[in-house]
């Protein structure tokens, strides 16, 4: 059949779908499949009717339709999906040929499929797609990362519909090798998790310690938007605070308090503690997660357990809500330290060459994080490519010195009323860690070698030097291996 089409796209859910229409409006044409064929016609006779999109009945005729290089876009759940699918289309590709997948893949999996898809002679790219079902329609963040020869292939329809900054910028490029791709995404979920939990943490406080209706948040969170704060998430915050249902009911007071997942943030978690990274903010915020998800126990522990009554705010609810607000932002910056060490570190350890400010840059569009923040980080390592922390930097360091009083003060007041805060107080805690110039590990040490040997250094000795000590007296002068978090 004639070669129609500039890339095929198999899997019609929603995000699937939109990517679909998105390259689409931007002069490309796609084929398109489902492995429930009754997908490719309602969406060929429905959304896409009338449009340069060709529905496939078949991965031959899908493959068939493509001009070479041919280029396949996975959209499909994560997991034995995605190798199922590689496996059958190897030998429908030919050399050259590119596999994409645009699904939430776990980064060691991608690049696993690269080297495998690789050593076929076919190329691979894994992509983070950020920005939900607006988001892939309108402009996603995309993330690509895999085969380096497959980018040029893909450059032109990656950066055509993605998102776009203000002087006009796309928010795609090219990450790095193998997982490089999904990992940064990885991470901006992680992020994605604790800016969430922040701002529910806010809420909280709002509504059981200052006693604000839902209008007044609204309010709040609207005037939040205007300034440091501006973000995608602020904004439907705003907006969720606002709605209605048809019988003037706040939806939100009627939403269960159970969270779930996919993955991701604990996916980034469990990546910290594989490279020693303190990533305790976005790990508290998974953990928040996991706990509201024990309603029952939680409800049932409420009648048993006992705490602080919320006290009446008898204060000015203006000052502290400006404290609420810098503290929501330095525990914020905390939060994207984070993860910007847990990159820097998985960089040296994966040896990808990662643009840190690129990655902000992508960030700043399309995807769920995106917020005017992003342009200070941008910047900050645009200043210093070699910034060993975010915090570092001279503008994210004022910052937090101008928020830390109002920041120590939103804690205690929830501490003291019995309102959990656990990324807001898990920032502050980190920040105070990484500040310290000495820490209690020198005891840790000492009870290491007590019971298990694990030997110590000593400040009067130079670094790399290991000792023993007998605490016991009769213990023996055999040593444990070292280790080392």
């Amino acid at each position: 059949m004639e070669k129609i089409s500039d890339i095929g796209l198999i899997g019609l859910a929603v995000m699937g779908e939109n990517l679909v229409l998105n390259m689409e409006s931007k002069g490309f044409h796609v084929s398109v499949y489902n492995r429930t064929i009754q997908k490719v016609e309602n969406f060929i006779n429905g959304r896409g009717k009338g449009k340069k999109i060709f529905g496939a009945m078949s991965l031959e005729e899908l493959v068939a339709s493509l001009k070479r290089p041919r280029k396949v876009f996975l959209m499909v759940k994560a997991g034995q999906a995605v190798d199922d699918f590689i496996e059958r289309l190897i030998p429908l590709l030919e050399p050259g040929d590119v596999i994409i997948d645009g699904g939430n893949t776990h980064f060691p999996d991608t690049a696993r499929r690269t080297a495998y898809v690789e050593s076929k002679g076919l190329l691979y790219i894994g992509t983070g797609v950020s920005g939900g079902e607006e988001g892939a329609l309108k402009g996603p963040s995309m993330m690509p990362g895999g085969s380096p020869a497959a980018w040029p292939l893909v450059k032109p329809i990656f950066q055509g519909i993605c998102a776009k900054v203000e002087d006009g910028s796309p928010c795609c490029d090219w990450v790095g090798e193998n997982g490089a791709g999904h990992f940064v995404k990885m991470v901006h979920n992680g992020i994605e998790y604790g800016d969430i939990q922040l701002i529910c943490e806010c809420y909280q406080i709002m509504k059981e310690y200052l006693g604000m209706t839902n209008h007044e948040m609204h309010e709040t969170f609207a005037e939040w938007n205007r300034g440091d704060l501006d973000s995608y998430l602020i904004e439907i915050t705003r907006d969720i605070l606002a709605k209605k249902d048809d019988d003037g009911r706040y939806v939100l007071d009627y939403i269960l308090d159970t969270a779930g997942q996919k993955g991701t943030g604990k996916w980034t978690a469990v990546a910290a503690l594989d490279e020693g990274v303190p990533l305790t903010l976005i790990a508290e915020s998974v953990f928040a997660r996991c706990l509201s998800a024990q309603k029952d126990e939680r409800v049932a522990a409420s009648s048993i357990l006992k705490g602080p009554e919320v006290a009446k705010f008898t204060g000015d609810r203006n000052v502290f809500l400006e404290d609420l607000r810098k503290a929501l932002f330095a525990a914020k910056i905390v939060s994207y330290a984070q993860g910007y060490a847990l990159m820097r570190a998985a960089a040296k350890q994966y040896n990808w060459n990662l643009n840190y400010g690129g990655i902000a840059l992508m960030w700043r569009g399309g995807c769920i994080i995106r917020s005017v923040f992003l342009g200070k980080i941008k910047e900050a390592f645009d200043k210093n490519p070699e910034l060993a922390n975010l915090m570092l930097d001279s503008f994210f360091k004022t910052k937090l010195a101008d928020a830390q009083q109002s920041w120590r003060n939103v804690i205690a007041q929830a501490v003291m009323n019995g309102i959990p805060v656990p990324t807001l107080s898990a920032g502050l805690e980190y920040y105070d860690g990484y500040r310290s110039k000495r820490l209690p590990a020198n005891l840790l040490q000492a009870q290491r070698d007590y019971f298990g040997a694990h030997t110590y250094e000593r400040t009067d000795k130079p670094r790399g030097e290991f000792f023993h000590t007998n605490w016991t007296g009769h213990g023996g002068d055999t040593v444990a291996g070292t280790y080392i978090a």
